[in-house]
């Protein structure tokens, strides 16, 4: 009697899994969209699931002499996610709050340098979410 039940709770579990992964494509695929020519992805996804109050702190070098652009994606339309950049001593360089939560930000480095950015969502009616970045340099 037992494996019907076992049965049930692994389709259940896999629908669920498989909706996620539904979720996270979707999601990647609006960050893919700013990471055309010139510019090239890192190769490097950096990814966080969030709760509403959580905020994800990705530790990036960027190296000197190099335009990068840093792209940030939440749910299925931009503008979700915040993003805001620190140098080491935690001084504000920028944050898209200030850029109608533009989902990308263009900037050129002089000399390299280890940053800090941190993701939060936007939405405050959400219980959580994925927060994605994706950093591509010109080539």
């Amino acid at each position: 009697m037992k494996k019907p039940i076992y049965f049930i709770a692994l389709i259940i579990s896999l629908t669920l899994t498989l909706g996620g992964f539904s979720q996270v494509d979707k999601t990647l695929e609006l960050c893919d969209l700013h990471i055309v020519p010139p510019f090239v992805s890192d190769g490097q996804e950096y990814r966080a699931l969030l709760k509403t109050d959580e905020i994800a702190e990705f530790n990036v070098t960027f190296y000197g002499g190099s335009t990068y652009r840093i792209v940030a994606c939440s749910g299925a339309q931009e503008g979700n996610l915040i993003f805001s950049i620190y140098d080491r001593e935690k001084n504000l360089l920028f944050t898209n709050r200030d850029y109608q939560f533009s989902p990308y930000w263009d900037f050129k480095i002089k000399n390299t340098v280890n940053l800090i950015i941190e993701a939060e969502l936007k939405q405050k009616e959400g219980n959580s979410g994925f927060a994605f970045l994706q950093i591509g340099f010109k080539q």
